[in-house]
């Protein structure tokens, strides 16, 4: 007689693929790893509650600006949906509310405020709240006197709130200004991919720029500039690494690495005094 073994079913997201190498992971292997690939050192994508997690100490921080959710202000008509229904969509599949997360907590014992940018919510596109949310973050760095943080990655503007949108570039770009006046830090980590018109404002504007390891930097796709300036142009010329070489970046680091360095240079950049607060 014979007998057979029942086949054991593998739990759902037990293993995970590599984007890069397509090498399987264990996700327990993969998460412990900072989601980076431990096979090809590809830097996934995470989103913004778990990179402030990674970042700040006991894993901890104070949100900012949850109460914050998109609505369809210009009610923008698609072939396929409503702009509320994607964003309900969106809402399910990214597990966020934005496409950006703000908190306060520490780093290394120094106390911060960071803004972390989720490319799983509609590619990170920049809307009216993304704009709000960040503007928020720079004004509690502000009145706290703690330095600002933002990991930036994002597709650009988000083409359902057009031009309001777009005016979250010299929104954001603004507040920025206000912490340069008030001597304090503003740190940017440049994350895969970061384009349009966050790349274009306030992740352009840090006083240390750094970026993870092969991300993806620059205002438009690499064959939208080529087709219009009509030139080829070098391999790899919207990488990190390149843009290390030509000075737009500071430093590449690995995420493993990201915190320490972070804090080495948050600790040369003290907040300096206001004028009236100055000693003698």
């Amino acid at each position: 007689m014979a007998f057979f073994r029942k086949k054991k079913e593998i739990p759902v997201g037990l293993w995970m693929k590599c984007p890069s190498c397509g090498k399987m992971a264990f996700t327990k292997t993969v998460e412990e790893n900072l989601h980076v690939c431990p096979d090809c050192d590809h830097h996934m994508k995470v989103n913004g509650p778990t990179r402030l997690r990674q970042l700040l100490d006991d894993r901890k921080y104070e949100a900012i600006g949850e109460d914050l959710e998109p609505r369809d202000l210009l009610r923008f008509k698609e072939d396929v949906g409503t702009y509320e229904d994607k964003l309900k969509k969106s809402r399910l599949k990214a597990g966020v509310t934005e496409a950006v997360t703000v908190g306060r907590g520490h780093l290394e014992g120094i106390a911060v405020t960071v803004a972390a940018m989720d490319f799983s919510f509609r590619g990170g596109s920049m809307g009216v709240v993304v704009g709000e949310r960040i503007a928020r973050g720079a004004e509690d760095a502000l009145a706290r006197r703690v330095p600002f943080l933002v990991v930036a990655t994002s597709g650009g503007a988000r083409m359902q709130e057009g031009a309001l949108s777009l005016m979250q570039m010299a929104k954001t770009s603004a507040m920025i200004a206000r912490l340069r006046e008030e001597g304090i830090p503003y740190l940017v980590v440049l994350a895969d991919p970061c384009t349009g018109g966050v790349s274009a404002s306030f992740a352009a504007q840090g006083d240390v720029t750094f970026a993870e390891p092969g991300a993806l930097i620059g205002f438009a796709g690499p064959r939208v500039i080529q087709n219009t300036i009509k030139a080829q142009l070098p391999e790899g010329f919207q990488r990190a690494e390149f843009l290390l070489a030509k000075g737009y970046v500071d430093r590449v680091v690995h995420r493993r690495d990201l915190k320490k360095e972070l804090a080495t240079v948050l600790r040369y950049l003290e907040p300096r005094a206001r004028p009236q607060e100055a000693v003698g």
